[in-house]
């Protein structure tokens, strides 16, 4: 059990704070943002607190940290404030719903979101700092590096090695084997079907590369 601040004070964070508080061992302290963003002194009945001053005011020693942002910037934004948070010394819990279908935990890092109904099939490493929105198909024997995203109803086959920064769009499919390299976007309702080239665009069915637009550019 763990004593949580929560980065950020809109959706996600809200979400954030709806399943730790109903659906895990944790408890949520505070929110924090940085203080440029701060409007109001307390959401969710908790304190708002500058990041650029949280752990004076809750101390790694007696707090862990939690970053469910959404994709923007292909993951980046995220990993930036989970690496400084990190860098404050603080811990990280993950969030995995009771209702997701997940055999071994211990293949899962922190600073993971993993919603509902999902399904994580054995052997299947989770790296650091994930998203899964609710009802994803996770395939066996393959690998998620750090800082990816999946939104809903993505079926992953098996043998896949997703690679850092990736984002995968609602009921976005992917065949077994395939390599889905650094900041590939596959679009809603796409399915790819041969390894992806960094930072492309692929949409369609079967989904081709968007010329002349990087990822990054797009979302």
């Amino acid at each position: 059990m763990a004593d949580v601040i929560i980065f950020g004070v809109l959706d996600t964070a809200e979400l954030a704070h709806f399943y730790l508080e109903n659906d895990s061992e944790h408890h949520v302290a505070a929110f924090a943002v940085n203080r440029e963003y701060i409007k109001e002194s307390h959401f969710k009945g908790l304190p708002v607190v500058a990041f650029e001053d949280v752990e004076k005011l809750f101390p790694p020693s007696g707090y862990s940290f939690f970053v469910p942002m959404t994709a923007r910037n292909m993951n980046r934004n995220r990993e930036k404030v989970y690496l400084e948070a990190r860098a404050k010394g603080y811990s990280f819990v993950s969030y995995i719903s009771s209702r997701a279908t997940v055999y071994d935990r211990s293949l899962i890092g922190e600073n993971c979101f993993i919603l509902e109904d999902n399904t994580i099939q054995p052997f299947t490493t989770i790296g650091h700092n994930v998203v899964l929105w609710s009802g994803n198909h996770i395939g066996h024997h393959g690998r998620i590096d750090d800082h990816v995203f999946f939104t809903s109803q993505v079926v992953l086959s098996g043998h896949c090695h997703v690679h850092s920064y990736s984002f995968f769009g609602v009921n976005a499919t992917v065949k077994d084997y395939t390599n889905i390299a650094e900041g590939t976007l596959l679009g809603m309702a796409s399915s790819l079907n041969k390894d992806s080239e960094e930072w492309g665009i692929y949409v369609g069915n079967p989904a081709k590369r968007v010329p002349g637009k990087l990822s990054y550019e797009a979302y």
